[in-house]
């Protein structure tokens, strides 16, 4: 009996330990701050309905004077009994944080009824009872009646409870307090961004550019925290409202980043925490992924970390900095160290070391606010350091510039005099080098004279040989048929001696056959037939070699004119023929092609140098034996016209190739040749304004391929 007593007494004292404050609402005219008074159930496994919560005798009191749930996926449910003590018909509940996505307001009727009202950041803000990013219920109670309500709340972001409660109207003159404080704020970062803006665009310095993005994101996370920008830029996205949670503080960390490196050269002064902030950059972007990604919890825990890394060692080194003595890091420090501080109280108040109230609550807006401003200074005064830093290098450059005028003078009358006497000395030399110039001039006419008359002596060699064969053959000629013309001279006289006599007719015959007979008349007409023959055959092959000598002794001509390609080469292979010699086989493909313009004569030594050329690499592999090949084909295509010339001669190495069209190359031996030869094919060509190609192998022979157009165009330079 004794211990049914003891355990009822435990019951009721328990039962008083946790009974639940009543909230008594006396005041009209103001709002209270009810969070201390409330109870307090985590649903870890969000699983718990309405009616299990109004039954539940899980509630614990609040022991926070604002309670802080920190970021968590649990439900958090509220429970709090209020006693309206005025004349109103209405209160109204009010929770100041805007970044709840849902709460339920449950309101107890009875045991098994009850009124459910929801809102929240998934709830557009023009469907809400109040159109304020703050979130307010109507309680719907009377005068001194008592009601139990609950609450529910879910968020992706951290959860604090600082609730209100008073009549609509105390409410609504509250948020517009806010609203004033809020836009005093927006007001300082709008002129701090327009100003810097301007700035940027007078000086074109990439610093301020980076500050105006480092204010619009600052202002941009303050808004988002405190749900301005949802509520006046998209307050329909209930998304984007989410997401700019995790997006405005990326950014506002990155380009704090950025325009600290640039304004005090941190790369320059402290490269490894350059790096060390360049990878804290990384870790922004995938926290920002992950955002996107729709995983807030994650995402909104890591922005706080990674924010908290970032301040600290953009603060170490903006302090390290300092140490150096670069002036401009002293304000950015000192602007910096407001604004960490206005961090931290942000959050040790969010960890409850420190109290919520209106000073934790606006000390990041504080802080950012001054923080701009200091560094909108700051970058006044780096701009007042590059001032005076240029007007003393403009007063080191006029001084330097004066000493420089002094020095030139001076030496403008030691150079006056040097350049006197090196002006003799050059004319000296000018005079010299003209001289050596006309010598070098007159010996290059002399050298390509010489390569002409070396080709002369070709020509004169070729002439007297080929000449010399017809002409022998009608010398040989000229006297049998001397003879046969005497016997026939004789024959006439005879004849016309018997004609004269008076014997008879018959005798007369007789003695003329006798005579035809002694002289064999038969044999001797054969025989002068065969001789004239012999002289009419000389006679047109001198006139060849005439019409030969007469196309190819053209050299210089400077006339462009009409002339067969296939006719210039056959009467250089007359002229060449003492040359070739009976040992070496010559192919001759010439196709049908048209006459083109060109220098006749000038070609024509072009292919007389290079089937020298060709005979002399052909008689240095065979010798005195035959197996020599010389080919030369002609063709054209619709533009061009092509002469090859083939041998099958010793060719050449690579090396060789290379030099062969350089003036004095050559690689006969001394005595023989001038060098001059391909060079000077190869500028004819060239005034041809065609191309020579040039196949070789060692031992196995050379091509020369000249293309020339079949519509000539001067070259522009020869």
């Amino acid at each position: 009996m004794k211990f049914i007593y003891i355990y009822l007494f435990l019951i009721f004292a328990s039962t008083i330990s946790y009974a639940q404050d009543i909230v008594i609402f006396n005041n009209p005219n103001k709002f209270i701050s009810i969070s201390d008074k409330v109870e307090i159930l985590e649903d870890k496994q969000n699983l718990l309905s309405i009616k299990e919560v109004i039954a539940s005798k899980l509630f614990k009191k609040s022991s926070q004077k604002i309670p802080n749930f920190q970021i968590t996926k649990s439900s958090i449910w509220i429970k709090l009994k209020i006693l309206n003590n005025t004349q109103l018909n209405n209160l109204t509940l009010e929770l100041p944080y805007p970044t709840i996505d849902s709460i339920s307001l449950i309101s107890v009727i009875n045991d098994s009824t009850f009124n459910v009202e929801n809102t929240g950041e998934y709830i557009p803000i023009y469907k809400r009872t109040f159109h304020h990013q703050n979130y307010a219920f109507n309680l719907n109670i009377k005068p001194k009646e008592s009601k139990i309500y609950f609450l529910k709340l879910k968020a992706s972001e951290q959860i604090q409870l600082p609730l209100l409660l008073g009549s609509e109207k105390s409410i609504l003159e509250s948020n517009y307090s806010l609203d004033l404080i809020f836009g005093i704020y927006a007001g300082i970062i709008l002129v701090m961004l327009f100003y810097n803006l301007f700035v940027y665009f007078s000086i074109k310095d990439n610093t301020y550019l980076l500050y105006v993005l480092y204010i619009l994101s600052v202002g941009f996370t303050q808004g988002s925290v405190q749900g301005y920008t949802a509520r006046f830029l998209y307050p329909n996205s209930i998304h984007l409202a989410n997401l700019m949670i995790v997006v405005a503080p990326v950014f506002s960390g990155v380009f704090a980043i950025l325009f600290a490196k640039k304004f005090i050269l941190i790369k320059k002064h402290t490269p490894i925490l350059n790096s060390i902030l360049s990878i804290i950059i990384v870790f922004y972007f995938i926290i920002l992924t992950l955002g996107f990604w729709g995983f807030y919890h994650l995402s909104a825990q890591l922005v706080q970390i990674n924010a908290g890394l970032a301040s600290i060692t953009v603060m170490a080194t903006s302090y390290i900095i300092l140490r150096m003595n670069y002036k401009p890091a002293l304000f950015f420090f000192i602007a910096w160290s407001i604004f960490l501080t206005s961090v931290v109280i942000f959050v040790l108040r969010n960890f409850n070391i420190l109290p919520y109230n209106t000073f934790t609550y606006y000390a990041l807006q504080i802080g950012s606010a001054l923080e701009v401003v200091l560094l909108s200074f700051a970058l006044a005064d780096k701009i007042n350091i590059y001032k005076k830093e240029k007007e003393e290098s403009q007063a080191q450059a006029l001084s330097a510039l004066q000493e420089n005028a002094r020095i030139i003078k001076e030496q403008n009358i030691t150079l006056e005099r040097k350049v006197e006497e090196r002006t003799d000395e050059l004319v000296t030399t000018n005079h010299n080098l003209n001289k050596t110039l006309t010598d070098l001039k007159e010996a290059q006419i002399q050298l390509v004279e010489a390569e002409k008359m070396a080709s002369l002596g070709q020509l004169t060699a070729g002439i007297a040989h080929e000449i010399n064969n017809p002409i022998n053959f009608v010398t040989s000629n000229i006297a049998p048929l001397k003879r046969d013309v005497d016997i026939l001279v004789d024959a006439i006289f005879t004849i016309e001696s018997v004609g004269l006599s008076n014997i008879s007719t018959d005798e007369k015959q007789q003695q003329i056959e006798d005579y035809k007979e002694d002289i064999d008349l038969d044999y001797l007409k054969i025989e002068i037939n065969h001789l004239l023959n012999g002289i009419h055959e000389g006679a047109n092959r001198t006139a060849d070699i005439v019409k030969g000598l007469k196309i190819f002794s053209r050299l210089d001509e400077d006339d462009l004119k009409k002339a067969d390609i296939n006719e210039g080469l056959a009467s250089t292979l007359i002229i060449a023929n003492n040359l070739i010699g009976s040992k070496i086989q010559v192919i001759k493909n010439y196709g049908d092609i048209p006459p083109i313009d060109c220098y006749p004569g000038k070609l024509n030594q072009v292919f007389l140098n290079i089937i020298s050329n060709g005979v002399f690499a052909i008689n240095e592999k065979f010798g005195d034996q035959s197996g020599g090949i010389l080919e030369i084909t002609t063709q054209c295509d619709e533009q061009n016209l092509y002469i090859k010339i083939k041998d099958n001669g010793t060719g050449m190495s690579e090396e060789t190739k290379k030099k062969i069209f350089e003036p004095f190359f050559t690689t006969k031996n001394v005595g023989v040749g001038t060098g001059l030869g391909m060079s000077i094919v190869y500028n004819t060509i060239n005034k041809h304004n065609g191309q020579i190609y040039v196949n070789s192998a060692e031992g196995v022979g050379t091509e020369f391929i000249l293309e020339l157009q079949l519509q000539f165009k001067e070259a522009a330079t020869i």
